[in-house]
């Protein structure tokens, strides 16, 4: 996080996991930046004795998706349109109680941005969400 403040980055999406290998950590950063300013972030990085590698993917050379919990504030008798935006995202009902739904879905962030500002018109709660998760695509390590 040092590296990307030094250089003035602000850091939009921070998620740190497992590795497949239990001696390491992956860390996924998301951030805004021209292509020359990146490849110094990585150069930088990569000179991190406890980094092992810094790599950058591109939507065309990975996978990524984010998750997210919704809680919608609902009496029964209005549950028939928060059902039917649930429907139309793919999302799925996690929780329900006689006053509220949590709802989980998974995709790209426009996708929890969209279905975000839906429930928001319904009486949104709470939201929390992962921050994205990426993969590189085939047999490219991430």
């Amino acid at each position: 996080a040092q590296t990307f403040g030094r250089w003035g980055f602000n850091i939009d999406c921070l998620v740190f996991s497992n590795a497949v290998d239990a001696r390491y950590s992956r860390i996924s950063v998301v951030f805004q930046g021209d292509h020359e300013n990146v490849d110094q972030i990585l150069r930088q990085l990569n000179k991190l004795i406890d980094v092992v590698h810094a790599i950058q993917h591109g939507s065309e050379t990975s996978v990524d998706r984010e998750m997210a919990l919704f809680k919608v504030g609902v009496k029964p008798e209005k549950r028939t349109e928060v059902f039917q935006i649930i429907d139309v995202f793919r999302a799925k009902t996690v929780d329900i109680t006689d006053e509220s739904i949590i709802i989980e879905t998974t995709g790209s962030s426009s996708k929890i941005d969209a279905l975000e500002r839906m429930l928001s018109s319904v009486g949104l709660l709470e939201m929390v969400r992962s921050g994205k998760l990426m993969m590189a695509r085939g047999l490219e390590p991430t």
